[in-house]
Order: C-alpha cells, then structure tokens, then sequence
C-alpha cells in the first residue's frame, strides 16, 4: 500500500467539500485515516481536517492526491513545485499539470505564488526569477519553459459558500426552469451594477436566437447604459443583427409580425454582402447601414466585440476572426477583469468562454433549451446560476431592471 497525509482547512464542512473528499477516496476504491480535527464553531470560524490517504499502488495514490487537490486539500509536508522545460515549442513535458479554472497557489523558493491568468484546462509556467506563476496554454509554451509537473507544491482554492448574506450575495444554483425569474433576473442585475460600480467588466456572449426572438434591442439598451464592455459571438450573431437592421427580417422572418416575407431567405447574405462592400463594419456604421441594434451600439459605446468564426459561416462578415487559435487569444485577452459573464443562448462559444474564464467570474447560463444550460455546466463550467427561459423575456425583465 502507498499512503501519503493531506490536510484541508477552511469552510470544509457546510461547504460540502469534505464530504466530497471523503466521497472520492471511497469511489476510488482508496481508504482514509483521520489525523486531526477541527470544527469551526461559528460561522466565520474555519475548521481543519488532516488525513492520512492509502491507496494499493504509488500510481493510483497519484491520481488520487490530483483529484483531491481540486478539493483544496495539500500535502502535510509542504514542499516546493516541480519544474521541467518544454522540451520544444507547443509541447509540454509528459507530467506536466493541467489546471481547473478554481485560484491555484504554486510554491516557489519556498514563498506560494498565485496562478495568473488562470484557466481550465492549460499547463503553469514559472518565472523563478521574478517569483511569478502563468497559466499558459499548450500552443503558446516555449521551448525552455519552467513547466510544473506532478502534484507537489500546487494548492488550489475551492469556492466555498457565502458566510454571511448581508446585502448580495450570488446564489449558487442548479439548472432549474422552476425558480422565480424576477428574483433571478434581480440577482443578476446587481451582479452587474455591482460590477460596473468599481469598474469591473462584464461579458456577454450572444447566440443568433437573440435576434430571431427580437431580443436585440435590449442589449443595444445595456450597451447604451453602460452595462456591457465585451461581447462574444459568431459570425451568425453580427449577420443577423446587420440583416435586421437593413431589412427588418431575421433569416428571411419579418421580426414585427413573426411572418416569413418573399425571397428573405437570402436578406442575411444580402447584409454581409452589402457589408463586405464597405469593407468593415465600422465603415458600414459610418454609413448608416447598421441602425441602432447590437453591433451599431457596441461602436458608438467603445465595446469590446470578438466574433469567432465556424466553419458553417457564410460570408463571413468583416471582422470575423477566421482563425480559432487567433480568436482564443483575443477571447482570453478580453477575458481579463471579467467580473460578470451571461451566456444568453450560445452553447458553443458558451462553452468556449467558460473554459477561459477564472471559477470566481459569476457566470450565468440562459437559454431556453435546459440541456444547453445542463451541458455547460458538464463540461466543467461554475455556474453561478442557470436559468431555462425565454432569452425574449429574460433580457427584457434585466433591461428594465436596470
């Protein structure tokens, strides 16, 4: 048998996450010992926990001590992370360490170090020198570069519940189409207030359905409130916004009377052609072309818009980013100081998103399909809240809210 001793401090007990660490010792056919044990006897006060972990080999007590450490739990005897270069530009070495998006703690010379830019699924290169630590992704290692490798000297944070409920506090919830939406939709519009009031951004990332259901004009009004600094999007998003704006329709469906019009099937390749013409979107504005929709407000308001393109893209519009690896850097470069992120009907660049974004970001998942909402938190995204509704009603009710 291999054993190893960890320990866990903080809100470990009413947050659910001893038990989960308990959870996943059993599932993993391991045993534990308890060490040592401190209850918290209030609620601000954190309890302690030190256990010894046995499992029937060195390799499965590896992967074990690594499924725990997304629990925060740490080895009892601290020691500094280990570091190996990348053996070639883009590649990592084998036992490199892949991140979640929860706040990581690297040790270095002795003195814990806090993970920037930190995100799922990416390696962690140290700057020994500086005394700094990275997130970096496969594709932008370095040939040389000090990669973290295994499991020692890498704590990791878990998000515990609020201890207090004094003012607002995000609630964390489950995918649910049978909570009250004003009282949802109220959360989230503080959420951003909160955001904006110390100028903290907040993201938006919009599926095509926003136009369909004549939802545009309510993100054209938070653009204009100043409640929105970046949006992400498809090449589907900006077309449909643009054929709106010129034609009043969305894919051919005139969006005043819900009744589809003669030959507006072909409208939306009408507006990137009319577009393409002028030769960006911001000459189009110029123009008059663009109305006062999404797009149009997003330029007169300094918003940040990066639009990832798909292989299905007609067109594409200008300003496209054709190229999924250019477009992940400008996401992640637009991602820094997120506060608020709200996926209204988008699962793919949802998903996306969600995987660049720190667990602290407060993301809420909005659509009108449950499964959408269900396979975003799947696939490992922390969602403050999700919410089945119609996008229509939902970004109205926010609107108005704020």
């Amino acid at each position: 048998m291999a054993s190893s001793v960890i320990e866990l401090q903080g809100h470990i007990i009413d947050s659910l996450i001893l038990p989960r660490v308990w959870g996943a010792i059993e599932d993993a056919g391991a045993h534990f010992h308890v060490l040592e044990m401190r209850v918290g006897q209030s609620e601000l006060e954190e309890s302690y926990i030190r256990l010894e972990v046995s499992a029937e080999s060195d390799e499965r007590l590896s992967e074990l001590l690594g499924e725990l450490q997304r629990f925060g739990a740490t080895p009892f005897i601290e020691r500094d992370a280990r570091l190996e270069p990348a053996p070639q530009s883009g590649v990592l070495p084998d036992d490199f360490y892949s991140t979640s998006s929860l706040p990581t703690f690297v040790r270095v010379n002795g003195v814990w170090v806090e993970v920037e830019q930190i995100e799922m699924d990416v390696a962690i290169v140290v700057d020994r020198e500086h005394g700094v630590a990275r997130g970096c992704p496969m594709h932008e290692a370095r040939v040389g570069d000090a990669v973290v490798v295994g499991y020692d000297g890498v704590r990791v944070e878990p998000l515990e519940r609020p201890r207090q409920r004094e003012g607002f506090a995000f609630m964390q919830s489950a995918v649910s189409s049978e909570r009250a939406k004003s009282l949802a939709i109220a959360e989230v519009a503080q959420a951003m207030r909160g955001a904006r009031e110390h100028g903290g951004k907040t993201l938006f990332v919009l599926g095509p359905a926003i136009v369909h259901t004549a939802a545009r004009q309510h993100i054209a009004s938070l653009i204009r409130k100043g409640y929105i600094q970046v949006i992400f999007g498809g090449n589907a998003i900006v077309a449909h916004d643009v054929e709106a704006a010129m034609f009043g329709t969305s894919l051919g469906v005139e969006l005043t009377t819900g009744q589809p019009v003669e030959h507006g099937h072909r409208n939306h390749l009408r507006a990137i052609n009319t577009v393409r013409a002028t030769g960006s979107l911001e000459e189009a504005h110029k123009r008059g072309l663009l109305g006062n929709g999404i797009i149009a407000s997003a330029l007169e308001g300094g918003v940040e818009v990066v639009l990832a393109g798909s292989i299905r893209d007609d067109g594409p519009m200008p300003g496209v980013i054709t190229d999924s690896v250019q477009a992940q850097g400008r996401m992640r470069q637009a991602c820094r100081g997120v506060e608020v992120c709200v996926m209204a009907a988008s699962m793919l660049h949802g998903i996306a998103t969600t995987n660049m974004l720190p667990a602290t970001v407060k993301c809420v998942a909005v659509d009108i399909n449950p499964a959408v909402v269900t396979k975003l938190a799947d696939r490992g995204a922390t969602l403050a809240m999700g919410l089945v509704t119609d996008i229509e009603l939902f970004l109205r009710e926010l609107d108005a809210a704020l």
